[in-house]
């Protein structure tokens, strides 16, 4: 009987829209922390743009978390639904907090390679707008987070190389302290981009 109900009652559809505008929100994000990096004049204001897409994310995450707890048929497993807002969340705010130390440290100037950072978080955000809305055909959406998973290889790869660098470069231990932390937001944020991928799969697997 109750797959039967299930199968009779209107699924909540607009969760995917919900995920798929928090995506979009997230692309959005990155591509405005590149374009400060790429175009690194009036930082501080550039930062108020991407805690203002942050912001944006926060307000889609609790319309998901509500309409969560107003919605009796879900499109599939509550549990899964909460872990992945949670997850999209945490990309977003790790875009944000990147941004943010710029102008917290009052960088100055951008170290070579940090661009092709962000450039690889660009690329896994991109993957994760596809990843969620390709959800209905799951070859699809497992495609983009094997892609995922890729950048975030590239990522781990790339930061350790301009930690490397940066101790071998260096002098001043104030500035590799920073700039060590600045690597590893944004390489963070490309591991959630994993995190997201990863709840994915899970979801494919249990409706297969």
């Amino acid at each position: 009987m109750p797959g039967l109900l299930q199968r009779l009652l209107p699924r909540e559809e607009d969760f995917f829209v919900l995920f798929s505008k928090q995506a979009d929100n997230i692309q959005l994000g990155a591509k405005a922390l590149l374009q400060m990096l790429e175009h690194y004049t009036g930082v501080p204001e550039q930062v108020q743009i991407v805690k203002a897409i942050e912001h944006d994310g926060d307000e889609i995450t609790h319309s998901i978390f509500t309409k969560l707890n107003q919605s009796f048929i879900t499109p599939f497993d509550r549990e899964d639904i909460h872990e992945l807002t949670s997850r999209l969340d945490d990309v977003i705010d790790l875009i944000d907090a990147a941004a943010s130390r710029f102008v917290l440290y009052r960088v100055a100037s951008i170290r070579i390679g940090t661009v092709d950072l962000v450039r690889v978080l660009v690329s896994a955000t991109a993957e994760l707008s596809a990843a969620i809305r390709t959800l209905s055909s799951p070859e699809k959406a497992l495609k983009h987070c094997i892609e995922i998973n890729r950048y975030e290889n590239e990522s781990d790869r790339l930061c350790r190389t301009l930690i490397a660098q940066l101790f071998d470069e260096e002098t001043d231990s104030v500035q590799i302290i920073k700039w060590k932390e600045i690597f590893e937001v944004i390489e963070t944020a490309v591991d959630k981009c994993e995190d997201v991928a990863n709840v994915i799969e899970g979801v494919i697997l249990k409706n297969a």
